[in-house]
């Protein structure tokens, strides 16, 4: 009877453990499933500032006036069409800067950096990346899978343009990870050098700092299996996804910029970035004072005089 009964507590035991398990995983698939609606699915974010600057709203009104053109792509690995603004520049060039826009704008908010590369005399392709303005998707990239959509980019300038192309790469914020994710990848000859701004280092750790800062909220067990989660319903692989291990393969010069008191993409992200490029001409820049992609509005006379001052120094 006694050997019965420890075998009854033994089963119960298991059983309440399992129990237990089970209402635990169940709570971290739901959280997860949660968290990745409101982190990788397209929609307007409570937790990103609303409104927008009188910078970005004049360059907005500029970008309706200037000559430009409507140009298309199709998504790499995915039935997606891409839509992107060709601006050509005042008089004939084949200098060209491809602009990539930051998690949840589009085309029209780098109207100011768009007009700036105007200014400069170059040619100006700016994206909408997948999910976003006018392109598909119903996911958020982070810059992952949109590095394979702007090397198409890339290859549609020097198609149209001719062999004697001069590309150059910028991003600002999510933009920043995405040429950062594209300087690891095997690049035409005729893309000569990059600049970033407030990139973060990998979608995982930026998910960490995020969950964290607004949530208080551990990594573990959450952000692996949102991070899993959002492998299996967005299609692309969130853990490969590290700007440190493309920076490594880089041999393009490049410029990093970030705010001193950036609180959305910690300031620390850069200083990891920038050691990551060992094999390319490098320079760093942390703009005193300057909070998440605001390095541009707060400083934008120095700002020009850097960014297009390194690509004449790389052209």
């Amino acid at each position: 009877m006694e050997a019965i009964s420890v075998r009854k507590h033994k089963k119960a035991w298991l059983i309440g453990l399992l129990s237990i398990f089970g209402v635990l995983l169940m709570g971290l698939v739901g959280a997860s499933l949660y968290f990745y609606q409101y982190a990788f699915v397209p929609s307007k974010k409570s937790f990103l500032s609303g409104g927008e600057s009188r910078i970005v709203k004049d360059g907005k009104a500029w970008l309706k006036t200037v000559h430009k053109e409507t140009w298309t792509e199709k998504a790499a690995g995915a039935d997606l069409k891409l839509v992107a603004d060709y601006v050509p520049a005042a008089k004939p060039t084949n200098k060209t800067v491809v602009v990539a826009h930051g998690y949840m704008n589009t085309k029209e908010f780098m109207a100011p950096q768009i007009k700036m590369f105007h200014d400069a005399g170059f040619n100006v392709l700016a994206p909408d990346d997948r999910g976003h303005g006018q392109s598909q998707g119903n996911y958020i990239g982070y810059g992952w899978p949109d590095r394979l959509d702007y090397l198409k980019w890339i290859n549609q300038i020097i198609k149209k343009q001719g062999q004697q192309s001069q590309i150059a790469l910028y991003g600002v914020s999510m933009g920043g990870a995405t040429v950062m994710y594209l300087s690891g990848e095997k690049l035409p000859s005729q893309v000569k050098s990059i600049v970033e701004d407030c990139g973060y280092t990998s979608i995982i750790d930026e998910l960490t700092y995020q969950a964290k800062a607004m949530f208080n909220l551990p990594k573990w067990p959450l952000i692996p299996s949102v991070a899993l989660t959002a492998t299996i319903k967005a299609g692309y692989n969130v853990f490969d996804a590290s700007a440190i291990t493309a920076l490594h393969k880089n041999t393009r010069p490049i410029l990093f910029i970030h705010g001193s008191k950036d609180k959305f993409v910690p300031t620390s992200m850069v200083y990891q970035n920038y050691r990551a490029a060992t094999k390319s001409k490098k320079a760093l820049w942390v703009v005193k004072g300057a909070g998440h992609a605001k390095s541009f509005p707060d400083h934008q006379q120095a700002y020009s005089k850097r960014v297009v001052g390194w690509f004449n120094a790389n052209w």
